[in-house]
């Protein structure tokens, strides 16, 4: 019985209210574990399986972890009972389908306070061996060397007979037997005197020398290669973990209508993690590796960290190639799940068996429906409100009515929060200020300069744990709401000025937590921009924070809750903005979601954002630079010109970016020799190699363009800065596409793979654009996939792609020598030219042909001249009609 069932039980005088120790059914746990023994036991019967591979990756561990207090050891405990033969199963859980076979379970509580150790795990390994009514030679044999060696004067069979922990294992009665019969097979077959005190001196030295001599009295035992080396191995607690070999090597002989699966659960891992220098954690780890015939179900506090490489040296396998199931993200069982909250319908079957008269609920239907609203599946709650429920049954001798009954849950965890301890209520405090954090950040938050009672408080049940997060811990979001409400009563509630001390004390922590990774700089911009919004705090840290966010193009959400831009407003006011961190926090979203919406959407949200007049000065280059931006893609190119002129001339964090924008619009005008000469002031910051290569391919130099592209990503790659990389490559694969088809698509196949990780919606595109110009020449469809790509580029508000795409086309078409078709492509691609701009595109339309540009179009000014241009050009159309094998021609 549980400590809440013993409070239930002390709670009144009415011996017919029973408190059942009940939990929820956790069907869909159940359900994983059915399907993962299901996987694992389609696993070893596989043709290629083998006992003795010790190299494979492993998948043979079901994880599930969670808060403490949800019930991991109920559910470990259930899955055993259900899963052992005969009574004890759970009639709410289906059984287990045929095709799982026969299963064997062994529950083994791996806690400090269950008695159990290392040994006593190896031994529970060999009892549930046992009831498969079996000899496991080789393992019996090198346990009796251990057992003599270190339990001297003292038979296993005594040992296991005293000790009360053994006991709920049936195999204590048959295993014995089952040792001593194969002791004395073994003893008989090398002519030695006696069975298990033989093994020792010349009795050992005889059984390994039969053993390496594959003499056939004992021919059997030595087809397991490794059984000499383990005998003659110190037999110490080490060679006892790796006997569990000899035990995986034994269940894999058993004779098929004999044949079970091993189930191990392990619980409470918690306990074996934390322990110093993970000994014991080494030792049961090497048991997992060494047994991929047997399925262990872990059940703990915190995900199991084996995929962690980091822990090599500490553990014997580290790393995703050992447990590619373990790691965050896999597919398939076994893996790691989370145990969470409760479904509804757990939490009325909690409610209805909890608490029972003669049989019956005592809790009725309404009320019941009541609190599993309230309760948003906190298992606390629930334990609550069965004592707030059983206190007003005691008070008025009858059920409450849901109207009689305070169901507020602040005031239940006002409770709860008045038994936390002083130190562990001021940190409570602190981190609800946080969406999450570590140890380290709450203790700052706090202003503490120890730890301990942070590290209280993140073993509370209202405590969730995610390790994959920057922060792993998140508070209730329940019990972040009631935390305000229980200081209003407390006798050492905080005032207004403490909560906006710790408000600073944890927007600065913050600030030292954005020097970090880019997971962390964007996590702690959400949290910061929140807090210095909430608690009116300048901006600080924040500034840089955000600059170092749109260095590159990984795109993550940054609205905090509450502003216009997280409500999705679609035409703020100015006036709507009341904060600087408002207005920071729309500037960044606006930057973010162009990828994803019409650069007109985001180019409006700028403006609104500096109309508010919120932002302070050294942050204004940033809306205003990816508003003339956004203005160039849309093709307002005097707006853009001069918002880049400002942002360059100002001399901030953006100029050089700026700079490199003002190539981009010289470009795009076909002023090249200004291009080439500004390009070379930009520098590595100012992307050099890729506006080189923009330039070089509009000459017809396409090698030139390839080379300045893979410097680019190159070096980005080598800055850490996977978004510059991608972009720089996509445009790789656009210059490649004109050269060689074969190298263009392995480039276009990389752009690809390398915008995965990103969100860069223009790369994307040109990308598309690059596959087009491949094609050119060769695929009949090529105008229609043009024009799909132009109206993707098109929603999107970009230009400069739309008129690629179409360009495209026309290098089809003059590959394919089709007059008509090609007079079509370049109307298509006249739509796009306005004045100067994009007309070196359609001027180039007509000198890949070898044609005179039309009177009337504004001439380009290219670096060498239009003849060696147009020459270069039309050998690229010559060189795609031989590779293509086309002939000219309407």
């Amino acid at each position: 019985m549980s400590r809440s069932d013993l409070r239930a039980l002390f709670r009144s005088n009415d011996h017919e209210v029973k408190a059942v120790d009940f939990f929820a059914d956790r069907r869909d746990e159940w359900d994983t574990v059915a399907e993962s023994l299901i996987r694992h036991t389609r696993w070893v019967r596989e043709p290629g399986f083998d006992v003795e591979d010790l190299e494979s990756p492993r998948r043979n561990v079901l994880v599930f972890y969670g808060v403490g207090g949800i019930g991991k050891s109920t559910l470990s405990r259930g899955i055993a009972e259900h899963l052992a033969d005969g009574e004890g199963g759970r009639g709410d859980w289906p059984a287990l389908g045929p095709e799982a076979g026969r299963v064997v379970p062994v529950r083994v509580d791996l806690s400090r306070d269950s008695g159990g150790d290392f040994e006593s795990l190896m031994l529970a390994l060999r009892l549930a061996a046992a009831e498969l009514g079996q000899p496991m030679p080789t393992f019996d044999i090198a346990l009796q060397r251990y057992w003599e060696r270190n339990h001297p004067g003292e038979s296993l069979e005594e040992y296991l007979r005293r000790r009360t922990w053994f006991s709920r294992f049936p195999g204590t009665r048959t295993m014995s037997g089952q040792m001593q019969s194969a002791l004395a097979d073994v003893a008989q077959a090398v002519a030695l005197p006696g069975t298990a005190g033989a093994l020792v001196g010349q009795g050992l030295r005889s059984l390994v020398r039969a053993l390496r001599e594959r003499r056939h009295q004992v021919r059997s035992l030595a087809e397991c290669r490794r059984l000499a080396d383990l005998l003659e191995a110190d037999a110490d607690l080490e060679a006892l973990s790796y006997y569990a070999h000899l035990l995986a090597w034994d269940l894999s002989r058993v004779p098929e209508k004999h044949r079970a699966t091993l189930v191990v659960l392990l619980d409470t891992f918690e306990d074996v993690g934390d322990r110093v220098h993970r000994d014991l954690e080494r030792l049961i780890q090497r048991v997992v590796w060494l047994m991929p015939n047997t399925l262990f179900v872990v059940t703990g506090r915190n995900r199991l960290q084996w995929d962690d490489p980091k822990l090599e040296g500490q553990l014997d396998w580290a790393g995703t190639h050992f447990w590619p199931q373990l790691a965050g993200g896999a597919s398939g069982e076994p893996r790691q799940h989370t145990v969470g909250y409760l479904s509804a319908e757990d939490c009325e079957t909690y409610l209805r068996e909890r608490l029972t008269v003669d049989g019956r609920p005592l809790m009725d239907e309404r009320t019941r429906h009541l609190v599993t609203a309230n309760s948003h599946g906190l298992p606390l709650y629930l334990d609550l409100a069965v004592m707030r429920f059983l206190d007003l049954y005691r008070r008025y001798g009858r059920s409450p009515q849901p109207s009689e009954f305070n169901l507020d849950f602040p005031a239940l965890v006002a409770r709860t929060f008045r038994d936390l301890s002083p130190g562990v209520r001021h940190v409570l405090r602190a981190v609800s200020l946080l969406d999450s954090f570590s140890v380290e950040l709450a203790s700052a938050a706090a202003g503490l300069d120890h730890d301990a009672p942070a590290l209280e408080l993140v073993e509370r049940p209202f405590v969730d744990s995610d390790p994959g997060a920057p922060w792993p811990y998140r508070i209730h979001e329940l019990v972040r709401e009631a935390v305000r409400e229980a200081d209003s009563t407390s006798e050492d509630r905080w005032s207004a000025a403490d909560w906006r001390r710790a408000a600073q004390r944890t927007f600065d922590a913050l600030g030292r937590e954005a020097a970090g990774d880019r997971t962390r700089l964007v996590a702690a911009l959400r949290q910061g921009m929140r807090l210095a919004r909430d608690h009116g705090l300048d901006l600080g840290w924040l500034t840089d924070a955000a600059f170092r966010y749109v260095d590159d193009f990984v795109w993550e959400p940054v609205e905090i809750p509450g502003s216009p831009e997280a409500a999705a407003d679609p035409d703020p006011a100015p006036d709507a903005i009341g904060s600087a961190a408002e207005a920071l926090a729309m500037a960044l979203s606006a930057i973010a979601r162009r990828q994803r919406q019409h650069r007109g959407l985001t180019a409006e949200r700028l403006r609104t954002v500096l109309d508010s007049g919120r932002l302070p000065g050294p942050l204004l280059e940033l809306p205003r630079y990816f508003l003339a931006e956004c203005e160039r893609d849309l093709g307002n190119f005097d707006r853009s010109l001069e918002g880049m002129r400002q942002v360059a001339d100002s001399g901030g964090r953006l100029a050089p970016t700026a700079a490199r924008g003002l190539v981009h619009l010289a470009r795009r005008v076909g002023r090249f020799p200004q291009v080439r000469e500004a390009a070379e002031t930009l520098g590595a910051e100012g992307r050099r190699d890729r506006v080189l290569g923009d330039l070089w391919w509009t000459q017809g130099n396409t090698a030139l363009a390839c080379s300045s592209y893979a410097a680019g990503r190159d070096e980005a790659l080598r800055l850490g800065q996977p978004g510059e990389a991608a972009l720089s490559q996509a445009c790789l694969a656009f210059a490649a596409a004109f050269q060689d088809r074969p190298r263009a698509a392995e480039q276009i196949a990389r752009a690809e793979e390398m915008l995965q990780g990103v969100s860069i919606r223009w790369a994307e595109i040109q990308t598309r654009i690059a596959a087009l110009v491949r094609d050119a020449g060769a695929a009949p469809d090529l105008p229609r996939r043009a024009e799909e790509t132009a109206a993707q580029a098109r929603g999107a508000g970009l230009t400069s792609s739309v008129a690629y795409a179409r360009f495209a086309a026309c290098l089809h078409a003059a590959v394919l020598g089709s007059p008509g078709l090609l007079a079509e492509a370049r109307a298509r691609l006249g739509e796009c030219v306005r004045g100067e701009e994009f007309a070196y595109l359609a001027e180039l339309s007509h000198l890949m042909t070898g044609e005179e540009p039309p009177p009337g179009l504004p001439p380009a000014h290219w670096l060498d001249g239009r003849e060696r241009v147009r020459a270069r050009w039309t050998a690229i159309v010559e060189d795609r009609r031989r590779e293509t094998g086309t002939t000219t021609g309407e």
